[in-house]
């Protein structure tokens, strides 16, 4: 399933936030620089992102074990956030749907990604994620269009964010080859919006245990915010199975603590994924008017023709 985001409070505000042409080694420059300058190191030391647009089929297939996204798969996670300074407690359910659509971002064919947040009840975020997969198997993030609710009703789209534009950079949302002692690494970085996701393998040997079954050797990726101070924003410790993604986040440290679980995987029919594409396609057209600056400047996405393109 896609990589579920870490809540971002404005007051999930929303949650947002959930791919490798390179990951460039370069001169060590402080972390604390890179915000500043993205052509600098962003995760420490050799994490500078270098996109070769090459490096991607012009038909934007997943396939990464860690990450499969398949057209017409369906993910359900459970759980809550428990805010520690205010003592309160959110119910949470993510519904994650690959649908059939493409777009092409920053030169790149995309794959977009359905997400819907539902917080204690209520839609929060509604959200449409890019991401593709390089030909040696990296799954990269190439941005992410989420409108927020308040109350059932649209209230805008702010955290949007595009590789290629206001200096957003498309990131790594899963390695082809993950192995603990790799370096970390950026997942998407979008200054404008103050975004930047720095994650790392931390296991590879886990048993995980949700309502949707058991998974054994499971990976381990740990997820952290340099813009935020590590006292407010902590960690997320991340579970991804080999043939179904992402099955478990679970917190460390921070205000706002976020658990969640898969609790379902389904596969939709054909006239599910034909409704699923007709609702997302509608999203996409109205990112044209809600996020005028941003969204309205890229290509409308399309469902994709079967078959080799």
């Amino acid at each position: 399933m896609p990589n579920i985001r870490r809540m971002r409070f404005t007051a999930y505000g929303s949650a947002t936030l959930l791919v490798l042409a390179t990951l460039a080694v370069t001169t060590a420059a402080p972390a604390t620089a890179a915000a500043a300058d993205p052509a600098k190191d962003l995760c420490g030391p050799g994490t500078a992102i270098s996109l070769d647009r090459s490096e991607f089929p012009s038909k934007p297939e997943i396939g990464n074990k860690w990450l499969p996204l398949e057209p017409g798969m369906q993910f359900t996670t459970t759980g809550k956030v428990v805010n520690t300074v205010e003592k309160t407690t959110t119910k949470r359910t993510v519904i994650s749907t690959v649908t059939g659509l493409t777009k092409k971002i920053d030169g790149v064919n995309t794959l977009v990604v359905w997400d819907r947040d539902i917080s204690d009840g209520e839609l929060a975020e509604s959200e449409l994620a890019f991401f593709a997969e390089t030909k040696k198997g990296t799954v990269w993030l190439f941005g992410e269009y989420p409108e927020e609710y308040e109350d059932g009703k649209l209230v805008g789209a702010p955290s949007t964010f595009i590789s290629g534009i206001d200096k957003a950079q498309a990131g790594i949302a899963m390695l082809d080859h993950p192995r603990p002692k790799a370096p970390a690494y950026p997942q998407a970085y979008a200054p404008s919006v103050d975004f930047l996701d720095c994650a790392k393998v931390v296991e590879r040997h886990e048993d995980v245990c949700v309502p949707a079954g058991n998974y054994h050797n499971v990976l381990v990726i740990e997820e952290s915010n340099p813009l935020e101070p590590r006292s407010v924003a902590g960690l997320q410790r991340k579970f991804y199975d080999r043939k179904t993604g992402l099955v478990q986040v679970k917190p460390v440290g921070g205000e706002d603590q976020e658990s969640l679980d898969l609790v379902k995987v389904k596969k939709l029919s054909d006239s599910q994924l034909k409704t699923v594409n007709e609702q997302a396609l509608a999203l996409d057209n109205r990112g044209y008017t809600v996020s005028k600056d941003v969204y309205a400047k890229t290509p409308h996405a399309v469902v994709a023709k079967p078959g080799r393109q």
